[in-house]
């Protein structure tokens, strides 16, 4: 069917205002924060329903689950998407990119931002009101005090990190840490599933424990360290900065070292339960050979 020349300038004409409407706006640098932002809760509410409807019709032990189970493990595919995102990007700046390297002479390491590197914020803000809701919503069951207190400090820094631009590489830095959730909502997923005496099971509490070693203490001492060293630049900040800057990570690594025991205690019981369980099929088959003989 032919279309009218008429048709095909209204239509151009429409592409046009689009493309003027996401150049102006959504993509402008004073919108682009909110324009994140909205496109974190997006995504959010895109990987929770796809969460759900691949569970539904690809995992047996989905359909058999509880409504609070169904949104809880709903809510974990969506924070496992976000982790894997943000890790990515926080490596990215705070390991490969020029943006905050020392042999930069592009003013204070503690003032230094991007578009890119405010669009990752952003998305992480997204998320982090989102799963907010959600613990609100149906707190307990999705976390408690401590996930509400965590949430609170991780909002307010990223947040405000976004806006002013101050101390984004720390806020990678502690972001980095996500890259943990992974593997505790596997370890969720595999206790759901009743999976919980597998090796599968035995070999994400190592994995988590190595995660957390490294993200969540090493990575923090190694955080702590640069802010030592940066003192000069850190205190440039404003106050409010500074305080973030102090605080946040403080309070982050207190929460980071009481997990990291209960993960201790965690493998330790495993590890116990794997002796007790070999020990005792040893000792039925030395006495079912010797019963035998």
């Amino acid at each position: 069917m032919a279309v009218s020349a008429e048709t095909v300038m209204a239509i151009k004409t429409y592409q046009n205002q689009a493309e003027a409407l996401v150049k102006n706006y959504f993509l402008a640098d004073p919108f682009i924060p909110y324009t994140s932002v909205l496109g974190g809760i997006f995504a959010c509410k895109v990987v929770y329903d796809l969460t759900q409807l691949v569970s539904t019709f690809y995992i047996k032990a989905y359909n058999g689950l509880t409504k609070i189970q169904r949104i809880e493990w709903n809510n974990r595919g969506m924070s496992t998407i976000h982790a894997i995102f943000i890790t990515a990007m926080s490596l990215y700046f705070v390991f490969w990119s020029d943006l905050f390297s020392d042999q930069q002479h592009t003013g204070l390491v503690t003032l230094r931002s991007s578009q890119l590197s405010i669009v990752g914020l952003g998305v992480s803000i997204g998320y982090f009101f989102v799963d907010f809701g959600m613990i609100f919503l149906y707190y307990p069951t999705l976390g408690g005090k401590e996930y509400v207190i965590h949430h609170s400090l991780s909002t307010i820094a990223v947040a405000y990190s976004m806006l002013s631009g101050e101390l984004q590489l720390y806020t990678y830095m502690c972001l980095i840490s996500e890259v943990t959730t992974p593997e505790i909502n596997m370890r969720w997923y595999l206790d759901t599933a009743g999976l919980k005496r597998s090796a599968a099971y035995l070999i994400n509490g190592l994995a988590i424990f190595l995660a957390w070693l490294m993200a969540r203490i090493l990575l923090f001492l190694y955080l702590f360290y640069h802010i030592y060293w940066h003192y000069d630049q850190v205190i440039q900040m404003s106050l409010f900065g500074c305080l973030l800057t102090f605080l946040v990570p403080a309070v982050l690594f207190t929460m980071n070292l009481m997990w990291f025991g209960k993960i201790i205690k965690g493998i330790e019981e495993s590890l116990s339960k794997e002796t007790v369980t070999h020990i005792g099929i040893y000792q039925t088959c030395s006495s079912s050979f010797l019963h035998c003989k």
